[in-house]
């Protein structure tokens, strides 16, 4: 019951944060709706410092949707709705994040190796965004990884030198952020970093190989299973 107060006071902030930030066209309005269950939900369990790095999370990683947006729409290769998210992009970037944040108010819980994997999944799928988003409008040669031949833009399982560098900055990027904000140590960052940009290269891999086979597993799955995977080898090897 003591943590009652804090929820209340997590899901009211976020609210009227969120009632004048929805008129920016980043989210739907289901997605804004979703986007304030998991605002409440990080504040009242990682506080400030959590939340606020997911924060930066979405403004950066629709920021680099944006990038070359008019120019992705004529490729065929911009995302839906203008670039905004929904719920199921919500769900798919931080499902993973979100169970960690709640292990952490567990009784015991070990906080630290949590917060390692917390970061690295939210790391991970930046790496992802940016690589995606740069490397469909600016990748000159696209190679798949699983035939190492070269194919078009937009491929699954496709990089390009461009989108692997941006994948690599937003990994550094976020980790940074979550160095500046207290929530794992400088000394994580470039294992942070270079766990959360494998990761996003093998969702590469799994997009390419595993969707096709299993017609259950939507983008937003591959990217749940990217984040789970980078948020695993971050606690299993970083802490």
């Amino acid at each position: 019951m003591q943590l009652l107060p804090v929820w209340i006071a997590s899901a009211l902030i976020n609210a009227a944060l969120i009632l004048p930030a929805s008129r920016i066209p980043l989210l739907t309005p289901a997605g804004w709706l979703h986007a304030w269950i998991l605002g409440s939900v990080l504040g009242a369990s990682l506080g400030w410092r959590g939340w606020l790095a997911v924060v930066l999370y979405l403004v950066l990683g629709s920021a680099v949707t944006k990038l070359g947006f008019e120019r992705k729409a004529q490729l065929g290769l911009a995302e839906a709705r203008g670039g905004r998210r929904g719920p199921e992009n919500v769900w798919g970037s931080a499902a993973t994040g979100t169970v960690l944040a709640l292990l952490y108010l567990l009784p015991g819980a070990p906080q630290a190796v949590l917060l390692s994997g917390f970061c690295a999944s939210f790391a991970a799928k930046l790496a992802d965004t940016c690589g995606s988003e740069i490397g469909k409008r600016w990748g000159r040669t696209t190679v798949s990884l699983t035939r190492w031949q070269v194919v078009e833009a937009g491929t699954e399982g496709a990089v390009s030198l461009e989108g692997t560098a941006a994948s690599l900055v937003g990994a550094v990027l976020f980790s940074c952020i979550s160095c500046s904000l207290g929530l794992i140590s400088w000394d994580e960052l470039a294992a942070i970093s270079a766990i959360a940009w494998i990761a996003s290269l093998l969702e590469s891999l799994i997009g390419a190989e595993l969707q096709p086979r299993l017609s259950w597993l939507s983008n937003e799955g591959v990217n749940g299973l990217m984040t789970l995977i980078a948020a695993l080898l971050a606690m299993a090897l970083v802490r």
